[in-house]
């Protein structure tokens, strides 16, 4: 199936590490989407869900019955919110943290070159609604690759000059922890820059969990940026926010 501007939301499913292995996922039914986008599932998918054990682990079967209602929602998040920024895609991984009386203790966005923070807080919001099983034999950590494209997504830039301007703009961030809320450790960024070197989306991924309020602040304080303008009418930079 072939559009101008086709999305395609990979929500792979129910592949366990070192368990018994996965079972084919059932196809979702595709949300509604803007016009010019189509939700499309991968007939093979490239990966799918990883439960990374601490001490237990869940079968796929509960698996699937935890996140088969919240696929369609997930889609939505990425059809619904890029709008008319076609350039905007790519991969977001969301993990989840089960406690051994199967209580969600943290969900994170633990990688991701998607750059763009509302749709990934809609993922996060999504994905907290998720109620698992107990997993067998105490807590364990369970992660979901998704793939977010569009048919002609991206690929970061390794400017040197851009990316000399935003390590002059990171210290920055640190004024978003609040309240004397503690300073993330390792964040990831993800940044496009359109017209005029203006930042037009950012998106963040840590390996921890990170402060709500802190990402929207940075999103606000990113978008304010004004870098050195590129060649390319979109160009999308990686960058990494350590606090010293």
């Amino acid at each position: 199936m072939r559009l101008a501007r086709r999305a395609r939301v990979a929500l792979a499913q129910a592949a366990v590490v070192a368990a018994c292995g996965g079972h084919a996922p059932p196809h979702a039914a595709p949300a509604p989407a803007p016009a010019t986008r189509k939700v499309v599932e991968d007939a093979e998918p490239d990966d799918g869900v990883q439960l990374t054990s601490e001490s237990g682990h869940l079968d796929p079967a509960a698996i699937d019955a935890a996140l088969a209602p919240h696929r369609a929602a997930m889609s939505r998040c990425y059809t619904q919110k890029v709008g008319q920024r076609s350039w905007l895609g790519g991969r977001v991984v969301v993990q989840w943290q089960v406690g051994a009386d199967g209580a969600t203790r943290s969900v994170r966005i633990t990688e991701s070159d998607l750059g763009a923070w509302p749709v990934e807080s809609c993922l996060l919001d999504v994905a907290r609604q998720a109620v698992f099983a107990a997993p067998a034999g105490g807590a364990a950590e369970l992660s979901l690759p998704l793939e977010l494209s569009v048919a002609r997504p991206l690929a970061a830039s390794d400017d040197p000059a851009m990316r000399a301007a935003i390590d002059g703009q990171l210290a920055k961030l640190d004024a978003c922890a609040r309240g004397g809320a503690a300073l993330p450790e390792d964040v990831a960024l993800t940044i496009y820059l359109g017209p005029r070197g203006r930042a037009e989306s950012v998106g963040f991924a840590s390996p921890r969990e990170l402060d709500d309020g802190w990402r929207s602040c940075a999103e606000k304080a990113a978008l304010g940026w004004r870098l050195p303008e590129s060649r390319r009418r979109f160009t999308k930079l990686a960058v990494r926010y350590r606090p010293r």
